[in-house]
């Protein structure tokens, strides 16, 4: 791979003389322990083909990134401000990290656009109306919006999965298993996520022909494994019982498989029980819990690579990014009994 003189080969020519991503190949060149010795000796070698022209890390660019995650940084979101941090950081700039719950009493975005040392900002589930998020856009201040709580307005760009196709999956699977009386414990009424997960869910159940019935669906305001649980209790003990419980997410079926095991019920024998989200507890459930993956750390990924592009100037066409999402069928659901 020739280059005139003067001219130094990228990360991207690397990833392209070896068939890598270009962030695999920035990992290698960074010296992160997150690679597997195979993989390091390749673009090591090819490193070593292009010589003097190989890319080397690149110096801090000025203006740094201010990514507001006004919640917990537990596995759902600590695994897409991971993937922010590690993005950014593989482009030169300096992360400025606003997180916590306490942030949410913080008004940070009208102060943004004031702020030398930032460039832009990634806004993670911004509990901020879309007013904010409008006025913002108006001062030309670039940033992107991961998992908006809203429907975000079209101008903005924002990164979400596909929930309600993913939703509508699962239940699928779990219509396919026989079950027609479905209890489905919804999340935040205020969430653009939890509107599009019912609307996924309902669709499935009126394609085999069933009405949502109101008092199989119940609905919490915050969305973790206690709540689960109570609404679970709630819908295990009505006179006819669901044959099968759905969360809005892997917590809040954590949840459930508790309330059933209070019950003396069965998993999945006398009761299926599915999540969203494929975290870690999904994985750490006997039986292991049936999901719907999202892909987190893409979404950070994607991110950034937008927000870099608004910095640069580009025009970007689709403002609106919704990532696919996967359904991993395990233990928790079986035939309806």
């Amino acid at each position: 791979m020739a280059r005139s003189a003067g001219n130094r080969a990228t990360v991207r020519d690397v990833a392209a003389e070896t068939g890598l991503s270009i962030a695999t190949v920035s990992r290698v060149l960074n010296g992160q322990a997150n690679v597997a010795a195979h993989t390091r000796e390749l673009v090591l070698r090819a490193v070593d083909r292009l010589g003097d022209q190989a890319p080397r890390r690149r110096g801090a660019v000025p203006g740094g990134i201010y990514v507001r995650c006004p919640y917990l940084l537990t596995d759902y979101f600590g695994l897409i401000v991971s993937s922010v941090a590690e993005t950014v950081e593989l482009h030169g700039r300096q992360l400025i990290l606003g997180a916590g719950e306490a942030a949410q009493r913080t008004a940070v975005l009208p102060t943004l656009g004031d702020r030398p040392d930032i460039a832009g900002a990634i806004l993670i589930l911004p509990p901020e109306p879309a007013e904010e998020l409008v006025r913002l856009r108006d001062r030309q201040f670039p940033f992107v919006v991961i998992d908006p709580r809203t429907p975000p307005p079209k101008d903005i760009v924002a990164v979400s999965a596909a929930h309600f196709a993913g939703a509508r999956k699962l239940m699928s699977h779990l219509v396919e298993l026989g079950h027609r009386r479905v209890g489905i414990i919804g999340g935040p009424e205020d969430w653009l996520a939890s509107d599009a997960r019912l609307a996924g869910y309902t669709a499935s159940l009126a394609d085999a022909g069933v009405l949502p019935a109101a008092q199989l669906l119940r609905t919490v305001v915050e969305p973790n494994t206690e709540n689960g649980y109570r609404a679970a209790c709630e819908l295990l003990d009505l006179p006819e019982r669901p044959t099968a419980l759905v969360g809005f997410n892997d917590k809040m079926a954590v949840g459930a498989l508790l309330a059933a095991a209070e019950r003396g019920l069965s998993i999945p024998r006398d009761l299926s029980v599915a999540g969203f989200d494929d975290i870690d507890v999904s994985r750490a459930t006997r039986p292991m819990l049936t999901t719907v993956r999202q892909p987190l750390q893409e979404m950070g990924r994607m991110a950034v690579a937008l927000l870099m592009r608004l910095l640069d100037r580009h025009t970007l066409e689709a403002l609106h990014v919704s990532l696919g999402t996967e359904l991993i069928i395990r233990g928790s659901t079986g035939p309806a009994a």
